[in-house]
């Protein structure tokens, strides 16, 4: 019987073998601790409420679990599980109609680090309203546009990687993120935060640009 030390090294590929022919609850309880921050990220995105992206998560996986042994491996579990995740959310959407996103700050989970203590609660209202209207900002983009802004500068994904999820092109993928960008900028040079997000495009640009 494997140890849970040594399947924390294997492969997805090595996982699966395990879960289909071994022990399946060690596979999958490393499965479930490898992908279900992405998992759940992904969830938040479109559904906007932590609790709802809890659920999903769960259903995701149990999912996943119940076809896993159909997995052809045409793509990577972190590109199939993602595209379940998005079918669940949508579903979910559809029945529950939630059309829009709430507080960004309930998209991490419980057990992410607190507020700075240096800080202020004027300071902590302050970013917390900073925070809402982001989040705001972000509900107004285009579905494509949107989704690409968050999957390659919040999550950190590669075109590549982003490409084979959603199945655009890398020259489409840099369009939508172009655009994303642009908009949000305009958004914020025009919004209630205008001077704030001047001054710090001047600190990061490191001179006074006219903007």
């Amino acid at each position: 019987m494997p140890q849970p030390a040594a399947l924390s090294l294997a492969s997805d590929e090595e996982l699966i073998q395990e879960f289909c022919h071994g022990d399946r609850e060690l596979a999958a309880a490393q499965l479930v601790r490898r992908y279900q921050r992405f998992v759940y990220s992904v969830a938040y995105r479109y559904l906007g409420r932590h609790e709802d992206a809890q659920d999903a998560a769960q259903e995701v996986f149990l999912k996943a679990f119940a076809n896993l042994h159909r997995f052809e491996h045409r793509s990577s579990v972190r590109t199939w599980l993602y595209r379940i995740t998005v079918r669940t959310a949508l579903s979910m959407l559809r029945q529950r109609k939630l059309k829009s996103w709430l507080r960004w700050d309930e998209a991490f989970p419980e057990d992410t680090e607190p507020a700075s203590p240096s800080l202020t609660p004027d300071q902590l209202h302050e970013r917390e309203e900073f925070e809402r209207y982001f989040h705001h900002v972000l509900a107004q983009l285009p579905e494509k546009q949107r989704e690409t802004f968050v999957l390659r500068y919040i999550e950190g994904l590669s075109y590549e990687e982003i490409s084979q999820m959603l199945g655009t092109s890398i020259g489409g993928l840099k369009a939508n993120y172009f655009l994303a960008v642009r908009k949000i900028a305009k958004a914020l040079l025009t919004g209630p935060y205008a001077d704030d997000f001047r001054q710090a495009l001047r600190r990061r640009n490191g001179h006074a640009a006219d903007i």
